[in-house]
This record gives C-alpha cells, structure tokens and sequence, in this order.
C-alpha cells in the first residue's frame, strides 16, 4: 500500500473508531504529511510504498525539523504520531516491522503551566462589565464559568442546555476520547451566567431556550466556536486597560487546577474534574502549587537566605 494511502486510512480510523477529537486528528495529519513530503523529497519519487518506509527515513525527517528550528515539543509531538502510525500499520499488516520502536524522543525542558494570579483572575473577569468591548453578560459569564469549572476551550463551546442540571449549578462535558464527565460551577458564575441568559433572549427575541440549544453564542445568535473564545479572551486581555498579556484561554484551566490544589483538594479529585486520563498529567499543576510557596517562603521568612 502507498503511504499516502495508508495514511489517509490511519486517520479515518482515529476519527472514527478510536474517537479521537479533530484537534488531535489534525495534528497527527499535519505530522504525517510532513513525513509524507519529507520521504518523498528524499527519494524523489511521489509514490512511496509504507513498507519501504526505514528507520533512516524516520530520522531524517526529524532531523529535517530540527534544521527548521522547531521546538522539542513540536518534534516530540511528531515522533508520537510516528509511533501510533506504524504501530497501526503492524497491527493491520501493511508493515513487517514496525520502524518507529527504536526513534525516541527528545528531553524536553518542562515549562510550568501558564496561570492567572488572583488579582490578575478579577481584574480579567471584571474587565467586561468595566470597558463593554464586546458583550458584557455572555463574557463575563464565560470566563467565570471557564475558571470555576477547569473545562476546555471545546468542551465549553460544545455545551448544550440539555447538558446543565436543572438548578445549573452543574453540567456533564464530552472531553478527550468522548469520555463524560460532570463538572460544576460557582454561584457567581450562575448569577452571571443568568444575566447573560436575560441579556441573550432580549437581544435575539427569545422567549424560551431550547435544550438543544448552545449555552454559549456570538453576536449573530450562532455558537461560540473555540476559535471565538480566543478571540473574546485576547481581546480583553491585551487591551490598554486589561491585565497587560496575551492570556491564553487554557490559562484558566490551569488558574482551575493550581487553585484546587494551593486549597488543599486531593490530586485525584483533580485529576477527574480535569478530565485527564493519567495523573502525570495532573502532577504539573503540584510543580507550580510548590513554586508558589518556595517563593512565599523566601519572601517572609527570615533565614530564607533572600538578600535585602
């Protein structure tokens, strides 16, 4: 079989047996295209059977990522979709060995996850209410209920009414691998989020909400995409008045986490409200809670060795 052929296979498979979300199946398409191209450019021939596919070939294009100066993350994320590729290609005999066991990937500096201090987390939610840039009700709503949830970007933009409890105090989210679970959120999250709901139905003449219908929309009544929830958080966070950066929107997840954790919550309980598969995952978030208080400890304590 082609590589060409047997990768456009291989991603019909995790989109629809495994269930993998789109951002994850583009990431492995644009990973295995590039080695696609890059195999093809190699041996100069369009038509590349994937069992001739080697080892070398393999190394090469890592080699030629580390030529275009990507970062560890990107050429470590590319080496995994090599392996669950060819792991895929032996299991379903299109391959006799599988080329990928032997390529391993790189040491990659750990960056600790990006978030909001607590000053910076009120001045961000109260920045809709005091500057009205886009729609005061729905933004303020949505970034409380993003905090106070530890939700994803997606999972959020996906919720329905049909997905909330009756009293709205919680809903159940589809995360990564189509796995269900319930998440929760704040009373001020609620009476925002009840505002916004007054504010919506005034603005597009609604008597009533649907269960099919999103929670959250745009400004012509369709659903709010991830991509325009970057935008509304990037818009208010990078304006002249706003908390003085490009906030990424997963930084309240993490604001989420690390504030669970920093208030004593046991890292499994985390772990399920994150809705990560390993705890590995959830672990980062101790790193930044330990930092948090080493630096308290060298600021307040006397014998702490910090120079005045």
């Amino acid at each position: 079989m082609l590589l060409d052929e047997c990768i456009q296979d291989f991603l019909v498979y995790i989109d629809s047996i495994k269930s993998y979300s789109q951002n994850t199946v583009n990431a492995y398409r644009r990973n295995l295209e590039y080695l696609s191209e890059s195999v093809r450019e190699l041996r100069s021939d369009e038509k590349v059977c994937v069992d001739s596919v080697s080892e070398q070939d393999l190394r090469m294009a890592i080699a030629r990522l580390n030529r275009e100066k990507k970062d560890p993350a990107s050429i470590n994320q590319f080496i995994s979709s090599l392996r669950s590729f060819f792991l895929y290609c032996k299991k379903f005999g299109y391959v006799q060995k599988n080329v990928a066991l032997q390529v391993h990937t790189l040491k990659n500096s750990k960056k600790l996850p990006t978030y909001l201090t607590k000053s910076e987390l009120s001045k961000m939610c109260a920045q809709p209410e005091e500057h009205e840039l886009l729609w005061e009700e729905r933004d303020q709503a949505l970034f409380l209920m993003l905090f106070t949830s530890g939700c994803r970007v997606s999972e959020l933009s996906s919720l329905r009414f049909s997905d909330l409890s009756h009293d709205k105090t919680s809903a159940v989210v589809r995360g990564k691998g189509n796995k269900d679970r319930r998440v929760f959120f704040s009373s001020e999250a609620i009476q925002k989020f009840n505002d916004y709901l007054e504010s919506r139905a005034l603005r597009f003449k609604l008597t009533k909400f649907l269960p099919s219908d999103f929670l959250f929309v745009n400004q012509r009544g369709t659903r709010l995409s991830p991509r325009g929830i970057r935008f509304i958080i990037t818009r208010y966070s990078t304006d002249k008045d706003g908390i003085g950066k490009n906030l990424f929107p997963h930084a309240f997840r993490h604001t989420f986490a690390t504030t669970m954790l920093s208030n004593g919550a046991d890292i499994r309980v985390v772990q399920e409200m994150l809705g990560h598969s390993s705890i590995s995952t959830t672990q980062r978030y101790t790193h930044v809670t330990t930092e948090s208080i080493k630096k308290a400890y060298e600021q307040a304590h006397p014998h702490s060795g910090k120079k005045d």
